[in-house]
């Protein structure tokens, strides 16, 4: 109870400071004298900014509206607000997408961080236990999940305010840095922190030794970030500047190390049973935010499986989002795909990734973690881990820079790895095409629903150049959401993106 209530009281001041720091002048509503005195308040404090990142994540689905369903090649049968999303309509008057302008729950993630890496030292002074290993661990990941969050709003706002020091009293309005200015802050903020962080926790690693806060490592396996994990941010942060060579020197490190951190490729029946991949939390989640059913940690809502699901999965008559038959048949177009394909009468060979194939809706079900594993359709309380990457992702993300920066061999490689993974024959221009537009076509199909979806289209845009229209949303900043008109009003130092005045 007293390690809930201290991760309430931390959520609590975080919410204040960020009102304060970007919308409102306010007051401090509680106290944090008692707080920074033990070795408990640490660690439900840094639990607490991984639960705000969490938050920020999947407060109105986000992460999927924003990764996914922006993409456009989703139906969308009913919600008003998803089909804006979908059709770029980003200004439409509506609670959820005024939600999703707001940048608010991001900089709680910060302002709580700051708080962290702040005061987390006057523990070192008070409580014996605690020692300046356990402080060096606990700031990485503080900072880690600090330019995460900046990274992660540069990709949705583009240029945003920095603020790298908590205020106790009073906040003043901030303008916004140039985009540029905080990729390279994040790019250093992530550096600086990984000699401080394991591969693991509590396997002795070097930089934390023993068992970390007293628990086993399979308490913190798919739970923490790791080493892996700054490097997974610090791939796609480089890719999304176009800087390939970075991303081939970040994702290196990943795949000569992946053993080490007791991760591995997932398997096609495990990627898409219920009980696979996605469910409970383990070190193949590389970088991932975990919803365990045993942690009390299902919810109705804030996964995807509430966008995706319906009948015959759940008890629910259509689903918010779907693939239409004729964009599935596109995208699953090679024969014995174990992610999913059809025989020669369109009758699906597979239902890994989609189930009622030949019904009016087509159920997106590769993720579908109900309760703890149940199967009852009538209980539509789900436990995914929303995993922002995995090694399939870093292997494609590698072939991708690879391809760009020339290197057909290697980029072969790693695109032949996965492929093989799921029952494809190697790639083959002559059969397959362009190895640029091959590895795309593979991140569409493996990485289908986990929130990259967007970003792919940005950077496969970014480096064909081949689509006028969306060239032109690149250069008029029309990839980036609008900002809040609430945050623009509390704060007259903003303006809003120029694509939306």
């Amino acid at each position: 109870m007293k390690k809930i209530l201290y991760v309430f009281v931390l959520f609590s001041l975080s919410l204040v400071g960020c009102s304060k720091m970007l919308d409102i002048d306010s007051t401090r509503v509680v106290s944090e004298e008692h707080m920074w005195e033990k070795m408990e308040d640490t660690r439900a404090a840094l639990l607490g900014v991984y639960a705000l990142t969490k938050s920020a994540l999947v407060d109105r689905n986000a992460f999927w509206v924003y990764g996914e369903v922006r993409s456009g090649e989703y139906s969308v049968p009913v919600r008003r607000d998803l089909m804006a999303i979908a059709a770029n309509q980003l200004t439409a008057n509506d609670e959820t997408l005024e939600a999703l302008r707001n940048w608010r729950r991001w900089y709680a993630v910060i302002n709580a961080a700051n708080v962290f890496i702040e005061r987390a030292p006057e523990v070192l002074v008070k409580d014996d236990r605690y020692n300046e290993a356990n402080l060096r661990v606990d700031v990485a990941q503080a900072r880690l999940l600090r330019a995460f969050a900046y990274f992660y709003m540069t990709r949705i706002w583009g240029d945003v305010p920095l603020i790298t020091a908590s205020s106790e009293s009073t906040f003043a309005a901030k303008p916004r840095e140039e985009q540029e200015k905080i990729m390279a802050w994040v790019e250093q903020e992530l550096l600086a922190a990984i000699p401080d962080l394991p591969l693991r926790y509590s396997v002795n690693e070097p930089e934390q030794l023993g068992n970390y806060y007293n628990e086993a490592p399979s308490r913190w396996d798919g739970a923490l970030a790791t080493k892996i994990a700054a490097y997974a941010v610090l791939a796609h942060l480089a890719a999304w500047q176009e800087n390939y060579p970075d991303v081939a020197a970040y994702t290196a490190y990943i795949m000569d190390n992946y053993g080490r951190a007791n991760i591995s490729y997932v398997a096609t029946n495990s990627l898409t049973s219920p009980n696979g991949f996605f469910f409970d939390k383990h070190s193949s989640q590389m970088f991932s935010f975990p919803g365990v059913w045993a942690h009390l940690e299902g919810a109705f809502t804030g996964h995807i499986e509430e966008l995706t699901l319906a009948a015959p999965v759940v008890n629910k008559s259509a689903p918010d989002i779907y693939l239409n038959k004729e964009r599935i048949i596109n995208i699953f177009n090679e024969p014995k795909d174990q992610r999913f394909s059809i025989d020669t009468l369109g009758n699906p060979l597979n239902e890994g990734y989609f189930r009622n194939f030949n019904g009016r809706y087509p159920i997106f079900s590769k993720i579908k973690c109900i309760q703890g594993g149940n199967t009852d359709p009538y209980f539509q309380i789900f436990s995914s881990a929303l995993v922002f990457s995995r090694l399939e992702d870093i292997t494609l993300l590698r072939a991708e820079a690879l391809a760009v920066l020339g290197e057909e061999a290697g980029a072969t490689d790693l695109l032949n790895r996965i492929r093989e993974n799921r029952g494809l024959i190697d790639y083959s221009r002559e059969t397959n095409g362009d190895l640029v537009d091959a590895i795309f076509r593979e991140r569409h199909r493996e990485l289908m629903g986990e929130g990259h979806r967007w970003y792919d289209l940005v950077r496969y845009h970014k480096i064909k150049n081949n689509d006028p229209t969306f060239v032109r949303l690149i250069r008029e900043g029309g990839i980036y959401w609008p900002i809040s008109e609430l945050v623009l009003q509390n704060n007259n130092l903003l303006e809003q993106n120029n694509y939306w005045k």
